[in-house]
Formats: C-alpha cells, structure tokens, sequence
C-alpha cells in the first residue's frame, strides 16, 4: 500500500519508524570488512544469522532467532517430548543457570536445583554460549551420556556429573491423596493438557469422598503455555481476573476471567511454590493470592513476568520474541521481583524427634496386621518425612479445617 504523497516542499515530521541510516551504513561496512577480512573465510548467510542472533540476544534473555532445529527443538518441548536430560535453563549475568529440573528426570534424579550455574557441557565452557547453542548441546540421542559441570551457591568447589540422555516424556500432573480427604496435585510445567488433566485429577481425588483440602505443588515449575495456566487457575475460581497482558501491539493485550463452572471452588487450598516457579507457574499463584483463594507457601518464586510469542518465519525457521508483561489481578508486575508466599518455609527434611521406649501393639510378637491400604499410606508418609514444605503445608491445611469447623 503507497503512503498518501506529501504536498510539494513539506517537510515530514522525524518518525521513531524512520529507518536509521547512518547505522545501516556502518552495519554494511562492518559485514563487508568482517567478510573480506576474517581470518577464516564466512558465507553470506552465516554473518547475516549472526546478525540477527546478536540483534534479539541483546533485546532481554527470551527473546532469540532460532534455526530450523531449534525451532524443531522449541516445538517439541512445547508438546511435552525430546531427547535429553529434562531441565529448564535460562541466562543470568552471562551464565547458564538451572531454573528447574523436570521431574523424574535425569537432571532431577542426579539432584540439580534451582539456580546452579552450568559451567560446562561435555567440556565445553558455557560463558561464551547462547541459551539456544547450550539447550541443543545439552539435547540428543536417548542413552548417549553428557557430562556437565555444576557450580551451587555455597559451595567451595564444582560438581562433576554424567548423565545420561533419555526420551522426556513429561506428564505435567501427578496426583495422589496423602491422607483421606487432603489431596496432593503436583504441575511440574504447563502444556495444552494440563488444564483438563488436572480437573480429571480433582475428579478422581474427591470420587470416594469430598476434598477437605488441596495442595497444589508449583515448585521448580518453569512455566509453559498461558492458556493452561489460565485454565488451572480456573479450576479453583469461580469468579473475576486471573490475568492480564499489556505489550505494544493490540494483540499482545489481553485479559483473562474465572469461570462460574468451578470444580474445586470451595476446597481449601495451599500452594506451595519455590525458587524454581517461574512464568505460567507464576500466574496461577499470582491469582489466587491476589483473589485470597489459597495460602501460598515456600520461598519466592523466579520471577518471570514476561510473555514470549513464537513467529514462524518463511523459511522454516522462527522468532522468539518477548511481546508483553503480564499482571496479576491487582496489577502487579513479577517481572525480577517473583511471588512473596503468605507463609514462608524453606526446603528441608522432617527429622522425627526419637521417642522414648514404650511397648505399642505393634511391637508385641504375633500381633496382627493392619489390612487397610498400608502400602500407599507409607509411601506418602514416606514423602512427607522427606519433604518438610510439604509436611507444613498439610498441617496448615489441617488448621485452616479446624478454624472452619468452629465458626
């Protein structure tokens, strides 16, 4: 579409769209002496990605150009399937850090935690990579092993450790009741299910009987698709704002409400979120702490308040590009300030106190057995001896019932 022609002698007011030539002059003059110059010879279309690498790089730390694999790459981790070692990485001052280890993973099982700095991949340092080049390192074949430097906080020296590649598959809801009427719903990261996968979980948790309290465990969540983190949020309100956006664009502006359908609108509610809750996962506590839906608890959470639109380009290639910040209900921005919970409890382990010596029906011989589900009541008080947060959390469930029955 041609511009409407100016009168004859009018001047055009200076445009922020001008293009700025001066610098495109200089940035010709760059790539050809770089071309003609380098000490190895460069194609063409080597420099000019280089280029438009470096432009986005500079932009924030989500923002990247991405090839045809990595666009591949972003696809699949979308849908919830790559080959590798199951962690979420980001870019702080220059260094690789850990954001969070998905479950039932390799990098899990081999103990990585949030905010380790990645100093190396297979011998490689990492100071000089993009977040892309050290994600496709870090991916590859099921069963070829990768080894990894680690740096934690508070430690004098780094970890060496090897790993070994499989396929990640991640199911984002895990469910299981901790004891009768208390539920336990775990979201390790945002995909297109998550939203109905969680409400069928809620249907199987309060099938026997109804919940009397819930914990939704957002820990080391690195977030994921928005609409699915509208869509959890959801589940527990039935009314008002989850969420707002706000970028340059119209499109980038958007607004997300409750639905009155609410499966769980009553069920008392503790979230439990940490260092590692990050962007989608970020939302869903941001709203039900400003809605006064739940109790958050933890520690503060990573901080991601920005939303990134991925642009399919003609080539086959793609834009990752930062288009908005999103706001919690009361129109905070968690943008490197992250979620405060209500009641903070650090990570620890429940240490039970030894008790004194009493005979108990147990310790008498020939007693007998219990023959009610002592296997799956194990295994969560199993859990809840190794998770302290998690052990509070109940216990503040359990107290919040106790206050509602006395009304």
């Amino acid at each position: 579409m041609l511009a409407t022609p100016l009168p004859l002698l009018a001047q055009p007011a200076p445009s922020s769209d001008d293009l700025p030539l001066a610098e495109i002059q200089t940035f010709a003059e760059v790539f050809e002496r770089v071309k003609r110059a380098y000490v190895e010879d460069v194609d063409d279309t080597t420099l000019l990605r280089n280029a438009m690498r470096g432009m986005l790089s500079e932009l924030d730390p989500h923002s990247a150009y991405l090839d045809e694999e990595e666009f591949q790459s972003l696809r699949e981790s979308t849908q919830g399937e790559f080959g590798g070692i199951g962690i979420e990485v980001g870019l702080e001052n220059g260094q690789l850090m850990v954001i969070t280890p998905i479950d039932d993973t390799p990098a899990s099982r081999a103990g990585l935690m949030s905010r380790d700095i990645i100093l190396s991949i297979d011998g490689t340092p990492t100071d000089s990579m993009s977040l892309q080049e050290a994600v496709n390192l870090m991916r590859g074949d099921p069963g070829s092993p990768i080894d990894i430097t680690v740096m934690r906080s508070g430690e004098d020296a780094p970890r060496e450790l090897t790993l070994e590649r499989e396929i990640i598959r991640s199911e984002s809801v895990k469910h299981e009741l901790l004891e009768p009427g208390y539920g336990y719903l775990r979201i390790s990261q945002f995909q297109s299910r998550t939203a109905e996968q969680a409400r069928q979980a809620l249907t199987r948790m309060g099938r026997d009987q109804p919940l009397e309290g819930l914990i939704l465990d957002l820990r080391n969540n690195p977030g994921g698709v928005l609409q699915s983190a509208v869509g959890v949020a959801d589940l527990f309100l039935d009314e008002g704002l989850i969420v707002y956006t706000e970028g340059r664009l119209p499109d980038t502006q958007m607004s997300f409400s409750a639905n009155p359908a609410t499966p769980a609108a009553e069920v008392p509610l503790v979230v439990l979120i940490n260092g590692g809750s990050a962007s989608a996962a970020e939302i869903v506590a941001g709203a039900l702490q400003d809605q006064r839906r739940g109790v958050i608890m933890g520690t503060d959470s990573f901080g991601k308040g920005s939303v990134q639109q991925v642009m399919p380009l003609g080539n086959g290639e793609g834009l990752k590009l930062t288009t908005a910040l999103y706001f919690t209900p009361n129109g905070r921005s968690i943008q490197a300030l992250g979620i405060e919970p209500d009641v903070e409890v650090v990570r620890g382990r429940l240490e039970l106190a030894e008790r004194r010596w009493e005979v108990r029906e147990s310790d008498l011989e020939n007693h007998l057995r219990s023959q009610g589900p002592s296997r799956e009541r194990a295994s969560a008080a199993e859990r809840l001896s190794e998770d302290y947060q998690l052990s509070e959390a109940l216990n503040l469930l359990k107290a919040l019932r106790v206050v509602d029955r006395r009304r």
